[in-house]
């Protein structure tokens, strides 16, 4: 995938959000993706904050999206040091703009969640696109890490997730439950 027009943020979005291996390859390999990770990571977190805005407002929209900067930044960090000093492989080579790169389009699916105003089905949404996420971050990791398998990707994220998931938790406590 080293043709530009491959690299356009949309195509790769959608890829993300396609578990493609080629993008996440991509975006790896592609310093100057820093930008499009974190927007991948603002427009997830807009959307969540603009599917609870009934119940939040505007604050809601500035608070997830926030918390879900701060928890990415964070789950790179934590990912990038268990992938990198506790499950490492021999070809293990990673940088941690490599894991912010990557697991920032494996947020691509999260901008479903804006969604979640849709009553009976809001809160559906916003565990479907979490669940989507979780599986394209052990994606990311994987290509990141240069894992021959899945397992360690699994195994570094299950051990990073309930960081991540305390910070989500605190935002429903402090915010308020999604629609239902």
């Amino acid at each position: 995938m080293n043709d530009a027009s491959n690299r356009s943020f949309a195509r790769r979005c959608v890829g993300a959000a396609l578990f493609d291996a080629d993008v996440y390859e991509d975006v790896e390999a592609d310093r100057s993706a820093n930008a499009q990770a974190v927007v991948v990571v603002a427009l997830s977190a807009v959307a969540a904050g603009l599917g609870t805005f009934k119940n939040n407002g505007a604050t809601g929209v500035l608070w997830y999206t926030l918390a879900a900067l701060a928890s990415w930044y964070v789950w790179a960090l934590i990912a990038y040091w268990i992938g990198t000093r506790l499950l490492p492989v021999p070809r293990t080579e990673a940088d941690h703009g490599q894991l912010l790169r990557t697991i920032g389009f494996s947020s691509a699916p999260g901008v479903l969640r804006i969604f979640a105003f849709v009553p009976g089905i809001g809160a559906w949404v916003f565990l479907a696109s979490t669940l989507w996420m979780l599986v394209a971050m052990v994606v990311a990791v994987r290509h990141a890490l240069d894992y021959c398998t899945i397992r360690r990707a699994v195994a570094v994220c299950a051990i990073g997730f309930p960081f991540y998931a305390v910070v989500l938790a605190l935002s429903l406590f402090l915010l308020g439950p999604w629609p239902i």
